[in-house]
């Protein structure tokens, strides 16, 4: 089992996990719920990408997770983030 660096946000309600490691991304009504659809989504990518030789992955870059961090438009922003390790 590898573990993998997940950043939390809450938006809107909701609460969305960006893995670190290759982008992916899992949302849910809770932290819990986002965490679970991540490591589905990890899952469901390591099948892919172990069957599949032409699939690319790689760590998303700076410029990525500014974005995910910031909302356009808005100067300041009432998200909540968190950074966790995750086992999937």
């Amino acid at each position: 089992m590898d573990f993998y660096t997940v950043v939390l946000r809450q938006s809107a309600g909701y609460w969305v996990a960006l893995c670190l490691e290759n982008g992916l991304v899992g949302q849910g009504d809770s932290q819990e719920n986002a965490i679970s659809k991540l490591r589905d989504a990890i899952e469901s990518f390591s099948e892919v990408y172990e069957s599949e030789p032409d699939i690319y992955t790689a760590p998303i870059s700076i410029e990525e997770l500014h974005e995910f961090l910031t909302i356009q438009g808005e100067e300041q922003s009432q998200d909540i983030y968190e950074l966790r390790k995750v086992y999937a």
